[in-house]
């Protein structure tokens, strides 16, 4: 038996499709969008005229108050995410539905915090005034942009595990930052009041 020296040669067993390294892109847009989503929202605040005030509820003395009953509204809903991604990631133990119940408690906080961003990008702008507002009005820009990523990378597929879990912890921690200096800062300020 000869050997053609220019056959093509075949690996056993057959080799199955290459396995690639995923691209640089499933990263690099979300933190684009994310920077794009808080520079932007940081440019209109600062540019922006405010108006001093953008809603108001029934019910409520101040918009303050209503800023901070709906801010820690998301805070509680943030919370109950925090603790149902724990189920979800059996860090906890925890029922069959935890992860309807982390989207949805998802779901409430944002469009529970959507009203309050709107009102103090509308109303107020982005304010330097003092170290607390400073603070709060950055990262109140940087949520919404790392919140815009956060989206955008659960429908990526072959993420590292700890990729996720680590952007919705930042999320989460800037969400309380944001609350404690507004909506904590208001009720230790004014008074717990509605």
């Amino acid at each position: 038996m000869t050997v053609d020296p220019n056959a093509a040669t075949q690996s056993f067993p057959p080799s199955g499709p290459a396995h690639r390294a995923p691209s640089p892109a499933r990263y690099l847009v979300p933190a684009f969008v994310a920077a794009a989503v808080a520079v932007g929202l940081g440019v209109y605040g600062k540019v922006h005229d405010p108006s001093g005030t953008a809603f108001n509820l029934a019910g409520f003395s101040s918009t303050g108050a209503v800023k901070s009953w709906l801010a820690s509204t998301a805070f509680f809903f943030a919370l109950v995410q925090l603790v149902s991604a724990f189920m979800v990631y059996g860090k906890l133990p925890g029922p069959r539905w935890a992860s309807a119940l982390h989207r949805w408690s998802g779901r409430i906080a944002f469009l529970v915090a959507v009203p309050v961003a709107v009102h103090c990008l509308y109303a107020l702008g982005y304010q330097t005034y003092s170290t607390r507002v400073m603070w709060h009005s950055a990262l109140g820009c940087f949520f919404f942009g790392a919140f815009s990523a956060k989206m955008l990378l659960l429908r990526s597929q072959r993420l590292p595990g700890w990729l996720l879990p680590l952007v919705g912890g930042l999320v989460f921690t800037v969400l309380t930052l944001i609350w404690l200096t507004s909506a904590l800062w208001f009720f230790r300020t004014f008074g717990v009041t509605t």
